[in-house]
């Protein structure tokens, strides 16, 4: 059995591979930093795959090369960018929905034909508790998320329509002691989870065959807490949140 898993170079997805490795899953690393990757030890084969995903050409190849040989995709690969949405890098952001959506949709459609097929799989997409509303700060990381989330779940359906057996999750998190802070350049406000135990959570979650996968009681009572809020309530909240993580 392997597991393919993006943005394995360290976080949720590093500790995802630890975690199936640990369980007996050969794996496919995938990341542009192979550093700290190699400097870990794994129980099974490992293989290193250093690829720019938000290449849309990159995708195809690392199709082409692991087609017919994953049982379960992890699209984990991603990054976030705070500040006002008038004054970010365009570039940074067209860079960032290349990755967090353009990659995910494009390795998601491919491997899942292979699954379909086979009628067995698991595929899971990392999202974020950004998924669930709009965010003011991080407008275009939320709205990437958003769309991980919402095309997910609309593919559950249409797998419980064919009674296929292939599986597919959605992670959505709340903050996680990774490295996404140095790289959106904020700071989480509230505790976060560690991300060994939210890579543990994630899996077994999955291999329960549970959709929607939320860590944690506060951001599964936030989740639903939402649900019932005003939107113009939601968003004054949401930006004073964000405001707070912006580094001085």
């Amino acid at each position: 059995m392997k597991a393919l898993i993006t943005g394995a170079s360290s976080g949720i997805g590093l500790d995802m591979a630890h975690y199936l490795s640990s369980i007996g899953y050969d794996l496919v690393l995938v990341a542009r930093n192979m550093e700290d990757i190699k400097k870990s030890k794994f129980n099974t084969d490992v293989i290193y795959e250093s690829v720019d995903l938000s290449n849309e050409k990159n995708c195809q190849i690392l199709y082409d090369k692991y087609k017919n040989k994953i049982d379960i995709l992890i699209n984990n690969a991603g990054f976030g960018l705070i500040g006002l949405f008038n004054e970010t890098d365009i570039d940074r952001e067209l860079n960032m929905i290349d990755l967090n959506v353009k990659a995910y949709h494009i390795l998601t459609k491919l491997f899942l034909g292979d699954f379909v097929k086979r009628n067995s799989g698991y595929i899971l997409n990392v999202a974020s508790s950004a998924a669930f509303e709009p965010g003011p700060l991080m407008a275009t990381y939320y709205a990437t998320k958003a769309y991980v989330h919402s095309f997910t779940l609309a593919i559950s359906e249409e797998l419980k329509k064919m009674n296929s057996k292939v599986k597919v999750s959605c992670l959505c998190p709340g903050p996680v002691n990774t490295n996404f802070n140095k790289v959106a350049n904020c700071e989480f406000t509230v505790k976060s989870l560690s991300s060994e135990f939210v890579a543990r959570y994630a899996i077994d979650k999955m291999f329960k065959n549970k959709l929607l996968i939320i860590p944690g009681f506060s951001m599964r009572f936030a989740y639903h807490f939402g649900k019932i809020t005003p939107i113009k309530l939601k968003l004054k909240i949401i930006y004073g949140i964000q405001h707070k993580k912006v580094k001085k």
